[in-house]
């Protein structure tokens, strides 16, 4: 399993290593010990979601109010996906920064994003299935989002896929807009919490 960051502070790629013979495949998906070294601590195990996905479906930008936010370890185990890390923390150098890693089953990826950050994706191919780990449980007064098709972020997405997206992705701010409500978390508040996460 390799790691590197993305252009993202805070989000990485891990590449993994899928072991296979006449049975099938073996691949190990999630290491803590691994994300731990790269990140400086580990994920707080609270919730762990799984979506199926036609082809078409957008799902984000979602985020959550730091503290305490929600970190997330993205993996595709069934089918194609575009993932998207956006930074959303207000005063960070690389603020409205995106980068995009592509999910599928044959050659397997994870993505890790800390707290703070905002996350997207798209599927590519019909019954696309994605497995994330949360570090906080649902909490649907401290969770926003920014809309996906917002030109200011001028997101990656394909342009041969017809885009289906819930009512409220729909009716999400700008990124702009987000920021004039005091909606978006600040990176202070951010890099408090990696702090306060570190020495824990």
């Amino acid at each position: 399993m390799q790691i590197r960051e993305l252009a993202v502070p805070d989000a990485y790629v891990l590449d993994l290593v899928p072991h296979g013979d006449a049975r099938g495949r073996f691949t190990e998906w999630y290491r803590a010990d691994v994300l731990a070294e790269a990140t400086g601590f580990g994920l707080t195990l609270a919730q762990a979601n799984h979506s199926v996905s036609a082809r078409g479906v957008l799902r984000g930008v979602h985020f959550a109010l730091v503290p305490p936010g929600q970190a997330k370890y993205v993996y595709c185990p069934a089918g194609k996906v575009l993932d998207v890390v956006v930074d959303v923390r207000v005063g960070s150098p690389t603020f409205g920064v995106h980068d995009a890693v592509l999910l599928d089953s044959e050659q397997p990826r994870a993505v890790y994003l800390a707290e703070g950050l905002g996350h997207a994706f798209v599927s590519l191919a019909d019954a696309s299935s994605v497995t994330y780990l949360v570090s906080s449980g649902y909490s649907p007064g401290r969770e926003f989002g920014v809309h996906p098709m917002d030109p200011e972020l001028d997101l990656p997405w394909p342009a041969d896929v017809e885009f289906e997206l819930s009512a409220k992705d729909l009716g999400a701010p700008t990124l702009a807009q987000a920021r004039e409500q005091g909606l978006l978390p600040t990176l202070e508040q951010c890099t408090a919490r990696y702090t306060e996460l570190r020495d824990a």
